[in-house]
């Protein structure tokens, strides 16, 4: 069902039978209606407006990881280049840019440095990861750290768990998750993200609402369902919740778009552009695929679910599809092998 959730009068109509919202949305006008329904409706609703409020600013992020004392790229300017620069507002990617020299930079933004509404900071080139925390004060627990890789505009490509990160890189990790949510006093879940470049770990932006991508790796790795723990959280009288898992296997989460005779991994973005999909089971050796596919369309996409026995398994189960792909279509070329 189709419906503009901003409207509040509508909502009894759509979400009268609900037990508990789950919003994986960002606009502002949207939340607050939400939030007022809920409040009235006495249906809970899975979400922290005064954590939201701060990351979903770059700007209000910034301040904040200054105020608590935690590690960062060094920001403009004392920064070196390349310097990256992240619209003040909303999160994700979108609008982030990379300058090589101070006269790109100028050129772009020609009036004063920092440019009102923006962050400008050093570029880190080094592996990206993400952590989901969930809880509420004095009871929080993190998830599984999953490593990300991103295409050519800094939109993230692809998912993989567990990660490469080693274990006293992942435990710092999670102390610094921790450190955050208590920081926030967050009631729900939040994903943190981090880069680990020269030996050590930055954090990049936090997202404090219910994340696209990481959700589906983390399930297809650990089994741990982040939706049924933020019901256990919000919708039972104790705010109960499984466990966590103690094993893991290897997951692969990818988008690819095919185009003419093309294949190439790209952003989530391409997803919102793909018309209509469907969840399809052995999709091309995949678990699991979300596509429009059709043996006559072009340009087609799809995100593509590998599971195995561990990471490696996962991983060679990925590169054997994307050939069988470009053997069985007469695709050009292939992306590069993953491990």
């Amino acid at each position: 069902m189709q419906a503009d959730v901003s409207v509040e009068r509508d909502l009894d109509g759509l979400l009268g039978d609900v037990d508990l919202v789950i919003p994986t949305l960002e606009d502002d006008d949207a939340l607050r209606s939400l939030a007022r329904w809920s409040r009235i409706a006495g249906v809970p609703l899975a979400f922290d407006p005064e954590a939201y409020a701060i990351s979903s600013s770059k700007l209000k992020s910034a301040r904040f990881f200054d105020e608590i004392g935690l590690p960062v790229p060094t920001a403009w300017p004392k920064c070196r280049f390349p310097v990256l620069a992240k619209p003040g507002q909303g999160s994700g990617s979108k609008g982030v840019r990379v300058f090589r020299d101070v006269a790109s930079l100028k050129r772009e933004f020609s009036a004063e440095l920092p440019p009102p509404g923006w962050v400008l900071e050093e570029f880190l080139d080094g592996s990206e990861h993400s952590l989901e925390v969930i809880g509420r004060p004095g009871n929080y627990r993190v998830l599984q750290v999953t490593d990300l890789y991103v295409d050519e505009n800094y939109d993230c490509k692809r998912v993989i768990a567990p990660s490469n990160l080693p274990s006293d890189w992942i435990a710092d990790f999670e102390a610094l998750t921790l450190t955050i949510a208590k920081a926030l006093n967050l009631h729900g879940i939040m994903d943190v993200e981090v880069v680990y470049s020269g030996g050590e770990l930055k954090i990049l932006e936090i997202d404090a609402r219910l994340p696209s991508q990481t959700p589906t790796a983390v399930y297809w790795s650990t089994r741990q369902n982040m939706v049924e723990l933020l019901g256990g959280l919000y919708a039972t009288p104790k705010g109960d919740s499984p466990p966590v898992a103690s094993s893991s296997q290897g997951a692969v989460y990818e988008h690819i778009h095919v185009s003419g005779d093309e294949l190439k991994t790209c952003g989530e973005r391409i997803m919102a552009e793909g018309g209509p999909l469907e969840l399809v089971e052995d999709f091309f050796g995949a678990d699991e695929a979300i596509t429009n596919f059709a043996p006559d369309r072009d340009p087609w996409v799809a995100t593509l679910i590998f599971r195995g026995e561990g990471r490696h398994e996962a991983c060679e189960k990925r590169n054997r599809s994307i050939a069988d792909i470009v053997k069985r279509l007469g695709l050009r070329g292939r992306p590069a092998e993953i491990s």
